[in-house]
């Protein structure tokens, strides 16, 4: 008899469909049922002896929260014995939305002791929910990158690492392929608050780099050097293949993954290993064959989000953090039918606007690695750029430029959306940072919207003194003034916009929020994870503010 292994995931949510998604130890029907009467099955497919399933639910009635249960052949086995019955929860016309997102959450805990990175913030509000089912919940969950840490395991998963094979061998400690992925996605849904939060609040995801590798593409230079690596191309294949399974297939709506050639492939065939690697050889030899990038609508809130890491084209000439074919794409999707939506949020792993002097440090070092300086200094601005991580937004100008064309042209013009929101995360900080538009942007070419980046991160990680200090100067005078005089050596142009952090920095573990009520409110709400003296974790209100 099949048995739930990993799930359910309410993936995707609107006034009347939704797809749970599931992992199962056996062939099987999986099913959901809803209360009222909504629900939906399907038969599981197969990739690398796993078994999985993303059920379509339909029937929903807009503006209601249905309980569900999930069966497979028939057998009942969610929610869990003891457990409160996880509930689908569809929008209505006109109410506000709540949109919580945050990033980089290591998932392990200590067994037992003290947890060195403090108490983990989605399990917090995990909690919160269960201990009053009433209180204020996420509309949608967006997960902006590091939902897994290939490249930092726990003790546990190196403890079934080594049982598997030799720990001396590179890669040593680290995942080696789609089986050991397959783990590390368990270790982390597996999760007791973490799973019952996840079935009951709708989520959207995107890749950064530790759900593959540190620093992954950061630029020509790297790659070739970690494909010289005898165990790389199982770790990519396997991170791409289990990407897709675990992370972008949820991602997609209902009428998406009807009309998507690869999910019928992988449905159609016995086993959809190969058909996967094949696809997963393909989109790592070129970044344009697949794009991860997607837009969700919720309700007259638009969310782009963007991937800002498998994208990249690397030539040292032609350098882009998105390639031109995805960039495009990404810009259609901001620039269609505008007045059908009041807030634009484009979602990247990324941030746009980071402190100053970080920022100054990646267009100088880029502008050195393309030879601004000559071979020396490209040479040395190469082994800078891989061991200070010197591959944002920034560090890709012509990529920085198009983004903030972009925002700016968004938010342009009679039928702008009230606000333009960039959310980040990967920086293990929180900050409000908002542009300032150069004088000759007064008038009707002046952005209406409210524009602003919002960073929030980690959600379940450490934050070393050293790194808050260099943030905290990145921030400072002191590092603005750095940065011009990076910026002159670099013989950089100066950035087509300016910016100054209204809020943070904050370090800690933590989520974001934001509530947006039609175009009149889009209010952010910063909340830590904190313990008190006997050890309850408890969510607390860190900064609240109306951005509009």
């Amino acid at each position: 008899m099949a048995e739930l292994r990993l799930g359910p995931l309410l993936r995707y949510a609107d006034g009347t469909r939704a797809t749970v998604w599931v992992e199962t130890s056996a062939p099987c029907e999986a099913e959901v049922r809803c209360a009222d009467g909504a629900g939906g099955s399907t038969r599981t497919w197969r990739v690398g002896g796993h078994h999985y399933a993303l059920v379509p639910v339909t029937g929903l009635t807009p503006g209601t929260a249905t309980p569900y249960r999930v069966l497979l052949d028939g057998h009942e086995v969610w929610p869990l014995p003891g457990d409160p019955a996880s509930t689908v929860r569809t929008p209505a016309a006109g109410e506000a939305l709540r949109v919580a997102f945050g990033s980089c959450r290591w998932a392990a805990k200590p067994g037992g002791g003290h947890d060195p990175a403090g108490p983990d913030a989605l399990d917090t509000l995990s909690r919160r929910l269960d201990r009053d089912p009433a209180a204020e919940r996420p509309d949608v969950l967006l997960l902006l990158g590091d939902q897994v840490y290939a490249d930092e395991t726990s003790a546990a998963t190196r403890e079934y690492l080594a049982a598997r094979r030799d720990l001396g061998v590179p890669p040593g400690d680290q995942i080696a392929d789609y089986e050991e992925y397959t783990h590390l996605y368990e270790e982390s849904w597996l999760d007791p608050e973490v799973r019952r939060l996840l079935a009951s609040v709708p989520s959207c995801m995107i890749f950064d780099d530790h759900d593959v590798i540190d620093d992954w593409n950061t630029s020509a230079a790297w790659l070739a050097s970690i494909r010289a690596e005898p165990w790389w191309r199982e770790r990519i294949l396997g991170g791409l293949m289990s990407y897709w399974v675990y992370q972008h297939l949820g991602n997609l709506s209902p009428g998406e993954l009807a009309t998507d050639p690869l999910y019928a492939a992988v449905r159609e065939t016995g086993d959809g290993t190969a058909v996967l690697r094949e696809f997963a050889e393909r989109a790592d030899a070129d970044p344009a064959f697949v794009r991860w990038s997607y837009r969700r609508d919720l309700g007259r809130t638009r969310l782009l989000m963007v991937d800002s890491r498998a994208a990249r084209v690397l030539e040292e000439k032609n350098r882009a953090l998105v390639d031109p074919d995805e960039m495009e794409w990404v810009r259609r999707q901001a620039l269609d039918d505008p007045g059908a939506y009041d807030h634009l949020l484009i979602g990247t792993s990324l941030p746009w606007l980071l402190p100053p002097a970080v920022h100054a440090a990646e267009g100088w070092n880029a502008a050195l690695c393309a030879g601004e300086r000559g071979e020396r200094w490209a040479r040395l601005g190469e082994k800078l750029r891989q061991s200070a991580d010197l591959e944002h937004w920034a560090a890709f100008p012509r990529s920085f430029a198009e983004l903030t064309d972009l925002v700016a042209e968004a938010g342009r013009g009679e039928r702008a959306p009230a606000s333009v929101l960039v959310l980040s995360g990967d920086v293990h900080h929180a900050y409000v940072a908002e542009p300032r538009w150069p004088e000759r942007g007064a008038g009707p070419d002046r952005p209406r919207a409210a524009i602003a980046q919002l960073t929030c991160s980690p959600m379940h990680n450490s934050v070393p003194a050293p790194i808050r200090a260099g943030f905290r100067f990145g921030w400072s005078r002191a590092g603005r003034l750095l940065g011009r005089v990076l910026a002159r050596h670099g013989r950089l142009a100066a950035p087509g916009v300016g910016w100054r952090k209204t809020g943070g920095p904050w370090f800690g573990n933590q989520l974001m929020t934001l509530t947006l009520r039609g175009r009149d409110s889009a209010r952010l709400r910063l909340e830590q994870a904190r313990a008190d003296d006997a050890g309850d974790a408890r969510l607390v209100r860190t900064d609240e503010r109306e951005l509009l």
